[in-house]
């Protein structure tokens, strides 16, 4: 265990590189970048001074220099300009549209996504395992019926609709204001008790207009993986030796039929942060959803570089512990790759 273990984390390292090259890639891919935009538009109005100031700034900041060189730049193995010493060494560059270093421009609203994002996860966890687990033991039952057209509901709805629903709803019939993830006076103050309790009492909305869509998906799977399990020969043997119902279930096809749940993990912290940047618009969310989309329509390159690794991180970190877990849930499974005896 230990072996693979440190295997996993050194084949980490690499893939990130993979996927750092094809993010940079990526945000090259438009013509030009933020300075370029800004020199056409003071070369347009005729501000020399101005002009000449921004030419002196991508000089500093080397987007004058070849693609390879504007990398390995931000990758932090060339040395940059300004004492840029790039992602490797905790790093991230300069926001041209904000003027501040990306850490400052990204610090709050990193931390309150990483909330939002747990808390999503969590909520679609304690809501899928019940609901999946009473649907499958109640084949066919108009619970199972009802519970399945819920989450069939869930599915075909988009995120960003239910939650222009329940603004509306919230405003119209009942008087009240579910935008933001905080009280506006909460806005530029720092983390207090006060800040904390507003960000709890705005969080409920926007975890369930974003869980929705991933509980109604986890709930068919587990139900699904569930009755699977129920119909095999170990479970009927075990049932007519009079093994008691629940302790069969708990023990033996319950087990087995949450892979799904801990496989889901890689997946999952991606997918609950690109599904939530939409509603965050929506929402008026002070997450880095917004702020994303405004720096790769800007073309604010080490701004959306940051988030764009930030997911990555959170995507080969969730593929390592869902790995894990799901070895240690599963004995079937072997990290050796030998067949089990």
């Amino acid at each position: 265990m230990l072996a693979y273990t440190l295997r996993r984390i050194l084949l980490m390292i690499p893939t990130l590189l993979v996927i750092s090259f094809v993010t940079f890639v990526i945000i090259q891919l438009p013509p030009g970048d933020y300075l370029s935009n800004q020199i056409a538009e003071l070369r347009s109005q005729g501000d020399t001074a101005a002009l000449e100031k921004v030419q002196f700034l991508r000089h500093q900041y080397g987007l004058d220099k070849s693609f390879l060189e504007q990398y390995a730049t931000w990758i932090g193995i060339w040395p940059g300009e300004r004492g840029f010493s790039g992602l490797l060494q905790g790093d991230w560059g300069w926001s041209f549209e904000y003027n501040l270093p990306v850490l400052e421009v990204v610090g709050d609203r990193l931390v309150l996504s990483f909330v939002l994002n747990i808390t999503v996860i969590l909520f679609t966890w304690a809501v899928a395992f019940p609901i999946g687990f009473y649907a499958a033991t109640h084949q066919y039952s108009w619970g199972d019926h009802g519970l399945s057209l819920l989450g069939y509901v869930g599915l075909a709805t988009p995120n960003f609709l239910l939650a222009l629903v329940l603004m509306y709803f919230a405003n119209v019939q009942f008087g009240l204001s579910i935008g933001g993830m905080m009280d506006p006076q909460y806005l530029d103050q720092k983390m207090s008790w006060d800040k904390f309790m507003s960000v709890l009492s705005h969080l409920w909305i926007p975890v369930v207009v974003i869980g929705t869509s991933g509980t109604a998906g986890m709930i068919r799977r587990l139900r699904a993986n569930l009755l699977d399990e129920l119909q095999k020969q170990y479970v009927v043997t075990a049932r007519s030796k009079g093994m008691p119902q629940m302790r069969l279930l708990v023990k033996y096809p319950l087990r087995m039929a949450l892979n799904p749940f801990v496989a889901d993990i890689g997946n999952l912290l991606p997918s609950v942060i690109s599904g939530s940047a939409i509603v965050s618009v929506v929402l008026s969310l002070q997450t880095e959803g917004p702020m994303l989309l405004d720096a790769l329509q800007s073309q604010d390159q080490y701004l959306a570089g940051s988030f764009l690794m930030f997911l990555a991180l959170l995507t080969v970190m969730g593929m390592f512990i869902s790995d894990l877990l799901l070895a240690a849930l599963d004995p079937r499974i072997r990290l050796t790759g030998e067949v089990a005896r």
